[in-house]
């Protein structure tokens, strides 16, 4: 069983290199396929109030196979790719603590 993804932007239109970052960060959550069914990431495009230059916030949420979710960390940075990795990594280390405290 595979792990799902539902990708929404806001505030901009994203992209299909974009899109196609977070299918292969994706497969770093596939190990974890026996905890989770899915997840939701959004990646919202705002200005930063101080400077006034474009930030990207990458939200992920993760599912549960018995629909609960696990919400992850924001994270923020001027370079959308960078968000969604920085999401990824934190999703991973949500899990193997997960996954440690099942076993």
């Amino acid at each position: 069983m595979g792990v799902g993804m539902q990708i929404a932007y806001l505030g901009f239109a994203g992209s299909a290199a974009l899109e196609g970052e977070a299918g292969a960060e994706l497969v770093r959550l596939n190990r974890f396929a026996e905890h989770i069914a899915g997840c939701h990431l959004a990646i919202e495009a705002r200005s930063d109030q101080s400077s006034g230059r474009a930030l990207y916030d990458a939200r992920l949420d993760l599912i549960t196979r018995d629909y609960a979710l696990i919400p992850v960390e924001h994270s923020t940075d001027a370079d959308p790719k960078l968000a969604l990795h920085q999401a990824f990594d934190t999703a991973v280390e949500v899990l193997e603590r997960l996954a440690g405290s099942i076993r």
